[in-house]
């Protein structure tokens, strides 16, 4: 990385092959929790609509979010995708969330996936193929 700047009080700070690097505390303006419950990395999100390109309070990994999850994706997809931290992603899914542009389909609860009969199910139905 290097300096662009003569002021040394305005340094820009810029990567020579990605250019101007954004924090990610500024894409979720400080936050650290969605604005809605606990978010997995195995929670699924879909599009519910989709938003206007300039619609305040949205920057654009809003829409990059928005605009893959036309097709059913996991947080840690979505993460991988735009190559940013889960917590970050989560925060922006709960500003999603809030204005209705995409749905979330929480993983079941522990004593329904440690259900005995459901991996006999499975397991008999593997073995059927």
């Amino acid at each position: 990385m290097t300096s662009l700047a003569n002021d040394p009080g305005q340094e820009q700070w810029l990567d020579e092959e990605a250019g101007r690097i954004v924090r990610p505390y500024v894409m979720t303006r400080g936050r650290t929790q969605p604005s809605r419950g606990k978010i997995d990395l195995i929670t699924l999100v879909m599009t519910t609509g989709s938003a206007a390109p300039a619609e305040p309070g949205l920057g654009p990994e809003h829409h990059s979010i928005v605009k893959m999850c036309d097709e059913v994706l996991s947080v840690a997809e979505i993460a991988a995708h735009l190559d940013l931290p889960a917590g970050t992603v989560r925060v922006l899914l709960g500003d999603l969330v809030d204005r209705g542009l995409v749905v979330l389909q929480e993983p079941h609860r522990e004593s329904d996936i440690l259900d005995l009969d459901t991996y006999k199910a499975v397991l008999n139905g593997l073995r059927a193929l």
